[in-house]
């Protein structure tokens, strides 16, 4: 079996054990991490091949509809602070996650030089943009309507004394020297 490319590994028959964190010195492209800001990477390449998939196992991953995701080569990508745990989803792919927050980091086949990484990590995900869509058999029936649905700022569907109260705890979309910041 391949080594992990970072973080702890966690399988259902197996114990965790560590793997090897990359380092970097060149300037990245794109940087992205978790939502807590535990694990944070870089990108020294344009990612590639953006797409949205609909598989079962990414639906179920990312505990969404669908997972948005760009492929970037293994040399051309670090982590920078942290490294996520990683599941061995089956016997050649594995998919990292902030052990912390919970966020969906990456896909990455055992066997390519190359790592998928959730387009809704990194720092400015509009600057990635699908191309495509792949595992449309197990695409929910509703998806095309989604656009369609009435829609409404964070401010006009939140009520105004619950959104005064909400103090984000999230890692801002940029590197930080530390996180969370020490007061």
């Amino acid at each position: 079996m391949a080594v992990p490319i970072s973080g702890t590994m966690v399988t259902p028959d197996q114990p965790q054990e560590k793997a090897p964190v990359m380092t970097e010195k060149r300037q990245p492209l794109h940087s992205g991490g978790c939502q807590c800001g535990a694990v944070r990477y870089a990108l020294y390449a344009e990612p590639y091949g953006p797409h949205i998939c609909h598989c079962r196992m990414c639906q179920k991953a990312f505990g969404s509809f669908f997972a948005a995701l760009a492929v970037v080569d293994l040399h051309d990508f670090a982590w920078t602070r942290g490294a996520p745990t990683v599941f061995l989803s089956s016997a050649q792919v594995e998919r990292g996650f902030c052990s912390a927050c919970g966020t969906p980091l990456t896909i990455h086949d055992l066997e390519a030089e190359r790592i998928d990484l959730s387009i809704g990590s990194l720092d400015a995900p509009a600057r990635v943009r699908p191309e495509r869509q792949i595992g449309v058999e197990s695409r929910v029936p509703w998806f095309a309507e989604l656009a369609a649905l009435p829609e409404a700022r964070t401010d006009e569907a939140v009520a105004p004394e619950l959104l005064a109260g909400l103090e984000s705890r999230q890692h801002p979309d940029r590197a930080t020297e530390a996180w969370p910041p020490r007061s």
